[in-house]
Order: C-alpha cells, then structure tokens, then sequence
C-alpha cells in the first residue's frame, strides 16, 4: 500500500510537476522527446533549431538507447543520474526481432558510448530503482523511465486501452517494444502516478502496481533521475 511509504516530514503527499509537452515525430523518437521536456526553454529551442545536426553529431541514427540520452542531457548541462541493470546492450534484445535488426549498427557504438561514460561525466549506477526512491526524488525533478509499451496503460484512456494514435507509432508483433515516457508527479492518497506520454498530447495517469509490472519486465532497465530546471 502506499499509504504505508515512508515519506519524509517535508515531502508532499500529491505533486505535479508542469512540463512544456512534446510529441514524438515519428516511431523512434520518443526517448529524445522525453529529453526535450525536461530541458529548460531555452536549451530545447536550441536543441530544436538543430536538430538534425546534433543527432548527426551524437552518432545516432533513428535508433536512441537509453545511453544516448544520458550524453543528450550531458551535452545541454541537465544533471542526472542513470540507473540500469544492465552495463553495455542487453543480451536479451537478439531474442526480439524488432532490435535485432539494429544491433549489429548500434552494438559496438552503445558498448563504448557505456565505457566513456564516467570519463565525460556521465554517472551510470548498475542497479534498479524502488518505488520510494522514484517518489523522494519526484519532489525535486522529473524521471524519465523506459516502460513497455505492449503493457503501458491509463486510467483515464477509454477501457484502459492504447490509443490508435499510440498503435500507429509503435509496432506490436514482438511481446516488447520498448517506450519511454517522464513521471512527472504523484498521488499517494490515490496511489497514482502521473506522466507525460510522448505519444499523446496530454498528462495520462498511470497505477502503481502496473508500473512495477513494466519495471520488472524481461528486458525492462531503465531510469533517469533529473535534477529540477527551470521549464
């Protein structure tokens, strides 16, 4: 129960942080675009008015890992911390036919983006992340989490279903596809969190005992702890 989370004296019991929203462009953009509303305004124009060069210069190509973003929000000076269970491309990914195909151009460059990562300033911890961890930090920033989309759901979306919007953006013949999205708040009363989608164009509300299912994925490893900033 939540209810039973130990918060600290000072720490609320229900939070919204207000982030500017922005939707993903296409099917493989939508960790970059969990980047872009975390950034302060003038760093997400900045990013946005380059677009295309500063995604040519960080190596990638229609194909982010989560180390990517960790150098994207180094480049633009956002503090964070990056949790995994995985150091380096997780072997469970030649399993899935959907990264499969990707590994043999991304591999070599993942593996040594993780290697360079301490040198560049980058703090990589190899461990999971607790739901009281996730809600302490909330009431100082945003965590941008890598969810499964084949399970994602919202309390607020018709029969707790996907959108077709969010069907024409993910692809959903394998049992995994990866999705990041930004927690951005949370209910304890309610036991709710909240998040921003970069599939949609609004807040979707997201149930705690869910969340654990999708963090506790096979190939699920990801989180972002981000530091607050001026949106």
């Amino acid at each position: 129960m939540w209810r039973k989370i130990n918060l600290k004296p000072v720490q609320p019991e229900k939070l919204q942080i207000q982030l500017t929203h922005f939707k993903q462009k296409s099917n493989w953009d939508c960790g970059v675009s969990c980047v872009l509303m975390v950034l302060p305004k003038v760093k997400r124009e900045e990013f946005l008015n380059n677009f295309s060069q500063i995604c040519k210069s960080e190596g990638f190509n229609k194909s982010t890992w989560t180390i990517d973003l960790c150098y994207l929000l180094k480049k633009f000076q956002v503090p964070h911390i990056f949790y995994t269970i995985t150091l380096g491309v997780h072997e469970g990914y030649r399993e899935n036919s959907f990264y499969n195909t990707i590994l043999s151009k991304d591999e070599h460059r993942i593996n040594a983006r993780f290697k360079e990562a301490e040198n560049v300033g980058i703090v990589v911890r190899k461990q999971s992340v607790s739901m009281l961890e996730i809600i302490s930090h909330l009431t100082n920033g945003p965590v941008i989490v890598l969810t499964n989309a084949k399970i994602l759901s919202c309390d607020i979306c018709k029969f707790n279903k996907i959108s077709r919007e969010f069907r024409k953006c993910i692809p959903w013949p394998a049992p995994y596809q990866g999705h990041y999205v930004v927690l951005c708040g949370f209910d304890i009363h309610n036991e709710k969190l909240f998040y921003r989608n970069p599939s949609f164009n609004d807040r979707k509300y997201l149930n705690k005992n869910k969340f654990l299912v999708e963090r506790r994925s096979r190939l699920l490893n990801s989180a972002f702890l981000t530091t607050p900033a001026k949106l």
